[in-house]
């Protein structure tokens, strides 16, 4: 079996390496693609693995994922654009987010005939957005600036609303003999987010003067991200407190302190925590996911359709018109994927061993498989610019000039030599390599351009596998 779980972990990144561009181009979801490969090689095809709930495997796994996703979502959260939607994401986050939780534990409990204790942590988990689904919509260049930076928001934000009522649902539910709940209290919401800012502090503090004193080399950079998510959830859990809050609270220090970080920092963190993901998704696919197609009754179906419906019904009533453009409002209420972070969540008190947790894994397994089809199927759907074919910049059409001089192929191109590209019929696409802040601020973009950030483009171009024989042509004003 170890020999099969570390092929299977190869496995992993070999295929999403081979398969990034084409699911990027084509908005093939992930998490459908990792599922499948899941299902070949486990119980129904190949019976290599068959991971159960109580593997030592996935519950290490499903718990490095799970910090490293708090981590990262939370490093990358630009305070400054959460107080400029800060309406937006009060509405997000406590009607959005707090009443579709206790809509869904309702349900649960006339549905699926749930205790209190056990609804409020499935409907808290079904209440949360999966963030590798929701990247491969931010990652798309056609969604307008407000509706990018609510659901990016959203996602990165959402598990510290929801992740402290799981806990506390759990603390309940596995009781507490001396009737302490003060101290049990104080370990959860204090101890616990108290260790990870201190660590986040330090830690910044501590990267900022070796810098100073003698540098620090890039790629390491990228490593120490990954230290300080396991360092705060391991002091955390040393001291009695919530090792999750303390990874959520030390990536929200990091992001407050406005430190100079390189992008690697957040980059190869993102990478490292998708990795995790995918592979969690691997070991659900092998068999533990399909448990939830059992539950397919009227019943179970009734559950699984509020469960996805409710935070849409509940957002087309908190959500203002006036702050929003029609597309962004549209695409803010109907865009809330349920994935791993689900998954994750409600496994926490199996992994904890609270009595009867193993029944919720099944309904919340039924809302994750169908939310991949209804939303990842709809974000193959979507409009995605495709390389090697024309993007014109502009609508109106232009005349063919006659006789014009060839243009060079050189590192800069004015808009007049573009649009006489264009009239000839050359192929060119489009790269939008402004700033994060310029692009999220803007809803001025080329028709067609493909996102490609300013950091690192020549490796992102290569990600993408844009076409090496035609115009590459990029704009960053």
């Amino acid at each position: 079996m170890d020999i099969a779980t570390l092929a299977l972990v190869g496995v992993v990144i070999v295929v999403a390496a081979l398969l990034s561009g084409v699911v990027e181009r084509t908005r093939f979801p992930q998490v459908a693609l990792f599922l499948l490969l899941g299902l070949v090689i486990g119980v129904s095809g190949f019976g290599l693995v068959d991971f159960r709930l109580d593997s030592q495997i996935l519950e290490t796994i499903a718990t490095l994922g799970l910090v490293l996703v708090l981590f990262t979502d939370a490093v990358g959260v630009d305070l400054a654009e959460v107080r400029r939607h800060r309406r937006l994401v009060r509405l997000v986050l406590g009607p959005g987010t707090l009443v579709t939780a206790a809509l869904i534990a309702v349900a649960a409990w006339a549905l699926l005939g749930l205790a209190a204790g056990p609804a409020a942590i499935l409907g808290a988990a079904l209440a949360s957005t999966d963030p590798v689904m929701m990247r491969g919509l931010l990652r798309s260049g056609d969604v307008p600036a407000a509706a990018r930076q609510v659901l990016s928001l959203e996602s990165g934000l959402n598990d510290l609303v929801l992740l402290p009522i799981v806990l506390a649902a759990m603390a309940l539910l596995a009781g507490n003999p001396s009737g302490n709940w003060g101290r049990a209290a104080l370990n959860l919401f204090v101890v616990g987010p108290g260790a990870g800012i201190a660590v986040g502090f330090v830690g910044v503090v501590l990267l900022d003067r070796m810098r100073r004193w003698v540098g620090v080399r890039r790629d390491y950079e990228s490593l120490y991200a990954l230290g300080l998510a396991f360092s705060a959830y391991a002091v955390a859990e040393a001291a009695h407190g919530s090792g999750f809050l303390a990874a959520f609270a030390a990536g929200l220090t990091i992001a407050a302190a406005d430190a100079d970080l390189c992008d690697c920092f957040l980059d190869f963190g993102q990478a490292a925590a998708e990795m995790f993901l995918l592979f969690t998704f691997v070991a659900f696919g092998s068999s533990l996911i399909w448990t939830g197609l059992a539950g397919i009754t009227w019943r179970g179906l009734a559950f699984a359709a509020l469960a996805l419906g409710l935070r849409s019904a509940v957002l087309a009533v908190a959500l203002p018109r006036k702050d929003l453009d029609p597309r962004s409002r549209r695409l803010i209420v109907w865009f809330g994927p349920r994935g791993l972070s689900t998954l994750l969540l409600v496994l926490l008190p199996v992994f904890a061993g609270v009595p009867g947790a193993d029944r919720l894994f099944a309904p919340a397994a039924l809302v994750v498989l169908l939310s991949v089809v209804v939303h990842g199927g709809a974000l193959m759907l979507g409009r995605t610019p495709r390389g090697g074919r024309a993007l014109p910049l502009v609508h109106e059409p232009v005349p063919a000039p006659t006789e014009a001089p060839p243009v060079e192929r050189r590192d800069r191109i004015t808009l007049a030599e573009l649009k006489e590209l264009q009239a000839r019929g050359e192929r060119i696409v489009l790269l939008d390599a402004r700033k994060d802040r310029a692009w999220n601020e803007s809803d001025q973009k080329g028709q067609g351009a493909i996102r490609l950030p300013p950091d690192g483009a020549a490796q992102r171009a290569a990600e993408l596998a844009l076409p090496r024989h035609d115009w590459l042509v990029a704009y960053c004003a």
